[in-house]
């Protein structure tokens, strides 16, 4: 038996959760969110109990890594919609700022234009000292995948450290050539 798919996920007071055909819906205070299940999988909700089961149609391979999987799956979603998820990127770099423009935000990191990055719907940019972001939302992948794509604009380079990474990402700085031949 998979040790976390077995866990029961506790549902907190106010959240709600229901099955469509062959879709879950949880909803909460900060909004509601779908997924789909997972084949060979099913969920019971006890509501008597305050808490949802996952159970797998056997013990094959894929059934077993589809059972905690959908057992995740459902307790992010539970997560997201009672406290939500939060990244903190950091902008290092002598001139790399970032201003508000509305809901956008534009990213100046040395580039000759800068970039305006546009949120999707359910996500919440904020700017800390023009040099941080937080990213916020109810949907962990979708906030993790924010973060990695505003990351991606331009990654900390090994040398310097310039770039944007994740609050309290250590970068690994690169001894450049000066360094080498000084060695020598």
């Amino acid at each position: 038996m998979s040790r976390i798919g077995k866990m029961p996920i506790a549902i907190p007071e106010g959240v709600k959760v229901s099955i469509g055909g062959d879709q879950l819906l949880v909803t909460g205070k900060l909004g509601e969110l779908r997924q789909a299940l997972i084949p060979h999988t099913t969920v019971k909700i006890d509501d008597a109990a305050g808490q949802i089961t996952v159970e797998r149609a056997s013990d094959l391979h894929k059934h077993r890594a589809a059972h905690g999987l959908q057992r995740s799956l459902i307790a992010n979603m539970v997560t997201g919609v009672t406290e939500g998820y939060k990244i903190e990127l950091e902008i290092k770099g002598v001139g790399y700022t970032v201003e508000a423009k509305g809901d956008n935000i534009l990213l100046k990191l040395g580039f000759t234009h800068g970039i305006l990055f546009k949120p999707p719907a359910g996500i919440k940019l904020e700017l800390v000292k023009n040099i941080g972001i937080i990213i916020t939302g109810i949907d962990k992948q979708l906030v993790g995948q924010i973060a990695a794509d505003i990351r991606s604009l331009k990654k900390p380079e090994p040398y310097k450290g310039k770039g944007i990474r994740y609050k309290g990402e250590h970068v690994t700085i690169k001894p450049g050539k000066a360094a080498k031949t000084a060695e020598a």
